[in-house]
């Protein structure tokens, strides 16, 4: 059981404490992190199952790894690597093919469909919004929630998926410019307005 005493610390006082032998302390970057990162693996594997095996696997990664964590980063940007990396690890594996490019409006035609935007009212757009990043490739949604729903800067995203800020900045530019575009050919943004 990890110390109460502890819960207050810094990540990296508590990374010390772990280094030194105290091996309880991890649970509590266990308990800071285990949300965030389930719901990031969620995102990209669509599968609560899965999810959940490969949050236990990145854990045990990150306390073997835990020694040659250097601080150079936050630990956090230096976990959610291990995560989104895990997570393209798993998706491969299942032979999904994660798409480096983006696919063209009409292909996004179903997810239209799919998220029901006919009957489509006002209270519901944040749902289907919520839809329509789900159904993007797994990069580019995942991408798309760092920034957005998790307040993510650039820079860390750029950390994360190691890649540069600029590449980052790109990504998310076609990612919002793919969703704006579903919702013109299906006349959403005049219902917006």
């Amino acid at each position: 059981m990890s110390n109460p005493q502890m819960n207050h610390l810094q990540d990296n006082e508590i990374i010390e404490s772990v280094k030194k032998g105290n091996h309880s302390d991890f649970a509590i970057l266990i308990d800071r992190y285990k949300n965030r990162a389930f719901s990031m693996l969620l995102r990209m594997l669509k599968n609560e199952q899965e999810a959940e095996e490969v949050l236990q696997d990145c854990f045990l990664k990150a306390f073997n790894a835990l020694v040659s964590f250097r601080q150079e980063a936050k630990f956090s940007t230096w976990f959610y690597r291990i995560v989104y990396n895990t997570a393209l690890t798993k998706l491969s594996g299942k032979k999904r093919k994660v798409e480096n490019e983006m696919l063209s409006v009409d292909d996004y035609t179903y997810i239209v469909d799919d998220a029901g935007f006919n009957a489509l009212e006002k209270k519901d757009i944040a749902e289907v919004v919520t839809k329509l990043v789900q159904k993007l490739p797994p990069r580019y949604g995942t991408i798309v929630n760092m920034f957005y729903i998790d307040g993510m800067s650039c820079e860390e995203i750029s950390e994360v998926i190691s890649t540069s800020v600029s590449n980052v900045k790109v990504l998310l530019h076609r990612s919002r410019s793919l969703l704006r575009d579903i919702l013109e050919k299906n006349n959403f943004i005049e219902e917006l307005l």
